[in-house]
C-alpha cells in the first residue's frame, strides 16, 4: 500500500513538471481566428481551430472536418479550463500551448515569456525546458508555420480562406 502511494505521488509529480508553458499574461492575439491544423506524423488528421475572445478568456475549439469538437478549453487567468462537457485531451491542450507560443507577437516575448528559455529570429522560433526542446515553430509567414510538439509530430498551420458569400458581392 505504501508503495502504490509513493508511485501515485510520483505520477502526479511527473504529470505537473510536463505541463505544458504558458506565457505569465494572455498575449493581445488578433482574434478571432480560423485556422486549419494538419497533424502529420503516425496518426495524421486534418482539423479547424477556432481562437475567440470570451471577456478576459481565450476559448480555443479544436473540430475535426465535419465540425464536431475534439477539444474546447479556455485559457483563463493564466491557467487552462475545460469548457463545456469535452473529455481532458492532453494534447490538444499542448497543441494549444504550443500555437499560443507561436502565434505571440516577438515583441511580447520577453515580458510574457521571461525566463523560459525562448529564442527567436525572422523565420524561427524555439522554446526550451532545460537543455531540452520543447516546440520549435518554422514560419513561412505570419499565420502559415510548421510546429514541432514531440519527436515525429509536426502540425502544419495557415489561416483558413475567407468565406465568401452573399454579403460580399
Amino acid at each position: 500500500m505504501k508503495r502504490l502511494l509513493v508511485w501515485l505521488a510520483v505520477v502526479l509529480l511527473a504529470g505537473c513538471a510536463a505541463r505544458a508553458p504558458l506565457p505569465t499574461q494572455t498575449p493581445a492575439l488578433d482574434v478571432p481566428l480560423q485556422l486549419h491544423v494538419l497533424r502529420h506524423g503516425s496518426e495524421p488528421a486534418d482539423w479547424l481551430l477556432v481562437i475567440q475572445r470570451e471577456g478576459p478568456a481565450l476559448r480555443w475549439s479544436l473540430l475535426d472536418p465535419l465540425g464536431i469538437p475534439l477539444a474546447r478549453q479556455q485559457l483563463r487567468d493564466g491557467h487552462w479550463h475545460a469548457d463545456g462537457l469535452q473529455r481532458p485531451n492532453p494534447e490538444a491542450r499542448e497543441l494549444f500551448a504550443a500555437l499560443l507560443f507561436a502565434l505571440t507577437e516577438t515583441r511580447q516575448l520577453p515580458a510574457l515569456y521571461d525566463g523560459q528559455g525562448w529564442r527567436s529570429n525572422a523565420s524561427e522560433r524555439q522554446l526550451r525546458q532545460g537543455d531540452t526542446l520543447r516546440w520549435q515553430v518554422r514560419y513561412q509567414a505570419p499565420l502559415i508555420f510548421e510546429l514541432d510538439v514531440a519527436p515525429g509530430l509536426t502540425y502544419g498551420v495557415a489561416p483558413l480562406p475567407a468565406a465568401t458569400g452573399s454579403r460580399d458581392r
